[in-house]
């Protein structure tokens, strides 16, 4: 569509009133589209939301997942534009720990996602558990196969129980999600726990090809300095989560981009008693502020910081819209500015709720009061 928004436009300088012209997708400089009057609503960059796992309650609302994906997927793509998320990456597992986690999943999952239409842009993310090491050849194979830009490592195996010979926390649990009995999984994570010298080598060897087919890379909880430079000499450059100050500060120093969640900052802390990820933005230690498991958390964590007073408006935005977009280097998106594409959030800053969502100029959410100025 050919519009002409007028409201409080968040731009390089902060809030203005102005007015956004969108025509081809793009955002241009003069358009003569039809005018919309947003007078008191705030017009702002679409979200990037640079990890995301909410979608598995989508793909299986009850234990076991959908015969249809493609249905799950389009119920989440509907809370993302609800959310104000224009571009979206969907971290799926490709894990030993089965199920929805499993490789079997992870090659389903990607071939719905191929073929189901989404109003959000969608980007595919792997998280590869880094001990599932007999399956890294097929995890590069469908890395090519399905052209996935992003991949990050992940350990989950219960180092400390395994260590003492003990049996792990949840094992039964996580057995069951599995699909194998509990004496059968315990055995995978003991034969995992035993190569566990292996796993530097491969993952190094591995992550040399991927960057080769320039795929962006991330760790994933990096524990202190040590676990992120580890990962910098690999060529890994994104540090999701970290769950330490030194962590951070250790991929500030080495140029690193580093992701926070967002659902940390709205809970105010870490559920599993990690570093505060206010904390961290406060000291300038966050590019980029993720969902993680709730697709809401981020505009919710934008108007927290704002009144914890650890950064203005314009600030916590950008790492819910420019910042993730520069670190996926996505140069189209993320800002207000004529070139780049219609990628808009329109918010209503008394209730704080989404008004509309646009994705490269098509509307992918509109409701309440700002659909009613649509409608006019």
């Amino acid at each position: 569509m050919d519009l002409r928004l007028s409201g409080e436009v968040l731009g390089a300088g902060g809030f203005v009133e102005g007015r956004v012209d969108l025509s081809g997708g793009r955002i241009v400089g003069a358009g003569g589209g039809r005018d919309v009057d947003l007078s008191g609503f705030w017009i702002l960059p679409g979200l990037v939301d640079a990890h995301g796992d909410g979608f598995e309650r989508h793909l299986a609302p009850r234990r076991g997942a959908m015969r249809d994906l493609g249905q799950g997927l389009m119920a989440c793509d509907a809370e993302l534009a609800a959310s104000g998320i224009t571009t979206a990456v969907l971290a799926q597992f490709f894990s030993w720990e089965g199920g929805m986690r499993g490789p079997d999943f992870a090659q389903r999952f990607l071939e719905a996602l191929e073929r189901t239409p989404m109003a959000t842009a969608i980007f595919p993310q792997l998280r590869l558990e880094t001990h599932l090491l007999d399956e890294y050849s097929r995890f590069a194979a469908v890395v090519a196969a399905h052209d996935v830009p992003y991949v990050v490592f992940n350990d989950h195996l219960p180092h400390t129980a395994l260590a003492k010979g003990k049996r792990p926390p949840r094992l039964t649990g996580q057995a069951l999600k599995s699909g194998r009995s509990p004496e059968a999984h315990l055995a995978l994570l003991e034969e995992m726990f035993t190569r566990r010298g292996e796993v530097p080598g491969r993952v190094a060897a591995l992550a040399r090809d991927l960057r080769a087919r320039g795929v962006h890379l991330g760790s994933h909880d990096d524990r202190d300095a040590a676990a992120r430079e580890g990962w910098r000499a690999a060529g890994v450059s994104i540090c999701e989560f970290p769950e330490t100050r030194a962590a951070a500060e250790a991929a500030r120093e080495g140029g690193d981009f580093i992701v926070l969640g967002a659902p940390n900052i709205v809970r105010g802390g870490s559920h599993s008693g990690n570093v505060a990820a206010a904390d961290l933005v406060e000291a300038g230690l966050c590019d980029a502020l993720a969902s993680d498991y709730h697709y809401p958390a981020p505009v919710q964590a934008v108007f927290r910081l704002v009144e914890d007073g650890v950064c203005d408006f314009q600030a916590a935005w950008r790492l819910v819209s420019e910042g993730p977009a520069r670190m996926l280097g996505l140069r189209d998106r993320g800002r207000i500015a004529p070139g780049l594409r219609a990628d808009l959030v329109v918010i209503d800053p008394q209730t704080k709720r989404v008004g509309a969502t646009f994705v490269a100029g098509r509307v992918s959410h509109m409701t309440g009061r700002v659909a009613e100025r649509f409608m006019r």
